[in-house]
C-alpha cells in the first residue's frame, strides 16, 4: 500500500514518539508499504523553523533527506493538479499545508496517515 504521511506523523515517527498510534506505527513499519512525505510538509517544517515553532536536531536541508533515506520514504512532489484541487476543497480545514496534503491524497489516491480527524471530512482514507 502507498501511504502519505502528514507532517506531524513524520516528526513523531522520526522521534519514535509514543503519540503515534499503534495502527499508524504498524502501517509505516510494514516493509510492503511505501511511505511518502509531501514537499508541502518540508515547506511547512521550514516555515515553522523560521518562526521558532519547530526545532530539529540538525539543519532541515540535511535532516529531511537523511530521514527519507534512513526510513525508505519517498518525497512526493507538488504538481499543478494538486494545487488546482485545493481550489475545489470545502473549508473544513483552514490550514493551507493540510489542505494541500488532502488534495495530494485525493489526486494520488493515497490514504493519509494522520491524527487529524478533519481529513476524513474530505473523503480521503485516514490511517490512525
Amino acid at each position: 500500500m502507498r501511504l502519505l504521511l502528514d507532517t506531524q506523523v513524520f516528526l513523531w515517527w522520526v522521534d519514535d514518539a509514543p503519540t503515534l498510534s499503534r495502527r499508524a506505527r504498524t502501517a509505516i513499519a510494514n516493509p510492503q508499504n511505501q511511505c511518502f512525505l509531501s514537499l508541502a510538509s518540508s515547506w511547512e517544517m521550514a516555515i515553522k523553523l523560521s518562526l521558532g515553532k519547530l526545532r530539529l536536531p540538525e539543519a532541515i536541508e540535511r535532516f529531511v533527506p537523511q530521514q527519507l533515506a534512513e526510513n525508505g520514504f519517498s518525497q512526493l512532489q507538488i504538481d499543478f493538479r494538486h494545487v488546482a484541487r485545493v481550489a475545489t476543497l470545502a473549508f473544513h480545514h483552514r490550514d493551507p499545508f493540510d489542505r494541500l496534503l488532502i488534495a495530494q491524497a485525493m489526486e494520488e489516491k493515497l490514504p493519509i496517515v494522520s491524527a487529524d480527524r478533519l481529513f476524513a471530512k474530505y473523503g480521503v482514507s485516514r490511517v490512525w
